[in-house]
């Protein structure tokens, strides 16, 4: 099996397959005090992570302005840290404080932008939100034909003709160590590895306890290509933190969860309660099992969770309890377990 890529696991990881993602610190959702979001940052320091992901989009620069306040006078070999670019944002005083989920964000609004220059800028501008002067890795951000419906075509092309490119000239510049793409879909990995080689994903919520739609195709393909993922959205947005008995709005892959979801999800938790298994635990260890994934990025929105997400993740599960799972329907025949 091909090494893992350096910049997709901690230098120092010693076993350490949990990192900490930036979606929550930015605002998604709900606002989060700054003395909060830092103690979300130095709990998982002081638990050992040393893997981080950040993004322009989350709370427009919030989330990467946080991540660099923990980081940013840490000797620099001592963690890797990921930000994106598709986004480039522009200073506006009339912005709205709520946008695209994110709430209580920073006074800019955001342009898609996959042009040489748009990701030149995007770059440069996430290391002085961030106060660093590289990033471990660069990830090409939402260019999948959902986000881009009618336009995806035009936004593939100038992916793999501009942006590509762009960050192949930052690494060898030095300002970028790996690049990569940072999507929620399967057939977009699909499309680019058809044309370009990438040295990772952070692949959000397709390779679940739930969703297995990543299992077929795209992770025997980065298995062979040495494409090593980072694992976002374990929990679908939700779903799978609370389970589906609780009442409350029920979040599938950032919208309100359809019925069939819910319905696998009630399935699953039946199958926890059988085998006095917690669902998170199950849907932090599940993933793991599979050669192709390095490590899971959990979203905290508080210490309570990071710690949780720890907890949940060294939990014992019995081999009996992902048979059942087999035995059921859900999961799949093939797809390695714990």
């Amino acid at each position: 099996m091909p090494e893992p890529q350096a910049g997709l696991v901690p230098p120092d990881a010693q076993g350490q397959r949990l990192g900490l993602g930036g979606a929550a610190l930015g605002n998604l959702f709900s606002a989060i005090p700054e003395a909060d979001a830092q103690a979300v940052l130095a709990a998982a320091l002081a638990d050992g992570c040393r893997s981080f992901d950040t993004a322009p989009h989350y709370g427009n620069g919030l989330s990467e302005h946080r991540f660099g306040q923990a980081l940013r006078g840490l000797p620099r070999g001592s963690f890797t840290l990921s930000s994106k670019v598709g986004r480039v944002l522009r200073p506006d005083a009339q912005a709205p404080r709520d946008q695209h989920g994110y709430v209580q964000v920073l006074p800019f609004t955001q342009r898609w932008d996959y042009s040489a220059a748009g990701t030149r800028r995007s770059v440069e501008d996430s290391l002085q939100r961030l106060g660093l002067a590289h990033l471990d890795m660069a990830y090409v951000h939402d260019c999948d034909a959902a986000t881009h419906g009618a336009d995806h075509p035009r936004v593939l092309a100038q992916v793999l003709d501009e942006t590509l490119p762009t960050l192949r000239a930052l690494q060898r510049e030095g300002l970028v160590r790996h690049v990569g793409l940072g999507v929620n879909d399967v057939q977009i990995c699909l499309d680019v590895l058809a044309h370009a080689d990438l040295d990772g994903l952070l692949l959000a919520g397709r390779y679940s306890l739930i969703d297995h739609s990543a299992l077929a195709a795209l992770l025997p393909l980065c298995q062979a290509r040495g494409v090593r993922i980072a694992l976002g959205g374990v929990y679908n947005s939700g779903i799978l933190a609370t389970g589906v008995g609780a009442g409350g709005e029920l979040r599938f892959n950032y919208a309100r969860a359809p019925q069939a979801w819910v319905e696998r999800v009630a399935a699953v938790e039946r199958v926890c309660a059988d085998h006095a298994v917690p669902l998170r635990a199950a849907a932090l260890q599940f993933p793991l099992a599979h050669p192709a994934i390095a490590i899971v990025m959990a979203g905290a929105q508080s210490v309570a969770q990071w710690q949780d997400s720890r907890a949940m993740l060294a939990h014992p599960i019995p081999a009996a309890f992902w048979r059942a799972l087999r035995e059921q329907g859900l999961l799949p025949k093939d797809a390695p377990t714990p």
